[in-house]
């Protein structure tokens, strides 16, 4: 039996369970969720979705605390909530790009070089301080300007119209997990431009507070699940070398990292931007 999820979007259902209008978690923290197998994995079944929506986990054991969300289908009024959760998601990696920048050789070198002259030719520790200060001060502005740029550019290509690019055809899909009638969590899906039968997913983005208690792999499964029944042999995303949790978590689901390569552009060079692809084989319906 199956569960429609919108145009384009459709949910598997295990027979003989009850068909939902969307998918309600309570989660618990991460390392919960891959302490054991799930009731899919428990019965063989290949309807991740459905089964998660049939646990219930206890988040924040010590305060007794519940976080309860649901995965649905993205709708225009969440228009306005998943750009600015997107962006304000992106803008939380700009401290760990600046300190990827600073471990660059020839970044060491050229303030190595520079406080070495200065103190040299001034015969004073003061001047050389400061303009090593001035200049990560500059660095840090100019890295954040850029990356500004990135997340504008993103907001004015996919993110611009959502439903157009995601809802609009087939293959295609984009979903929110919702709390407390806010989007907390976002991803989206559509076919890879590199390889015919591949799904690319995209735009995984999870507010803050709500991370660590499994939203980002019920997205995850979202997506699996949406790709087995489009008939996809393979979802397959794209990571910063910056975005260590993703990663981590994205393994925890099953994705295997199958490339690595430097953004191919004088920037991406010049500060070794590394995007890891990761590939997660689907599995196929019985």
């Amino acid at each position: 039996m199956e569960q429609a999820a919108g145009p384009g979007c459709r949910v598997q259902c295990p027979q003989g369970a009850a068909p939902t209008s969307s998918l309600l978690h309570r989660p618990a923290a991460a390392q919960a969720l891959a302490s054991g197998p799930t009731p899919c994995e428990r019965r063989g079944t290949e309807a991740p979705i459905h089964c998660l929506s049939q646990l219930r986990y206890k988040s924040g054991a010590e305060q007794g605390a519940m976080a309860d969300y649901r995965i649905r289908e993205y709708r225009d009024e969440d228009y306005e909530m998943v750009r600015e959760l997107f962006a304000t998601g992106m803008s939380e990696y700009v401290p760990a790009l600046c300190v990827h920048v600073l471990k660059q050789p020839w970044v060491i070198l050229v303030l190595a070089c520079t406080f070495c002259i200065l103190l040299t030719s001034s015969k004073s520790l003061l001047l050389p301080i400061l303009a090593i200060t001035l200049l990560l001060a500059t660095g840090r502005q100019l890295l954040g300007y850029f990356w500004t740029m990135y997340i504008e550019h993103c907001l004015k290509e996919d993110l611009l119209d959502i439903r157009t690019t995601y809802m609009g055809s087939k293959g295609s899909c984009f979903w929110v997990a919702e709390a407390d009638e806010c989007v907390v969590g976002t991803v989206a899906a559509r076919p890879s431009d590199d390889q015919e039968g591949e799904l690319m997913l995209k735009r995984m983005s999870v507010r803050k507070d709500y991370r660590g208690l499994g939203v980002a792999r019920a997205l995850c499964q979202a997506v699996i699940c949406f790709a087995q029944q489009q008939g996809c042999r393979a979802v397959v995303l794209n990571t910063l070398m910056v975005q260590d949790e993703a990663r981590l978590m994205y393994e925890r689901v099953g994705f295997a990292k199958y490339r690595d390569d430097v953004l191919p552009t004088v920037y991406g060079r010049l500060a070794n931007v590394t995007i890891s692809k990761y590939r997660y084989s689907v599995p196929r319906r019985s």
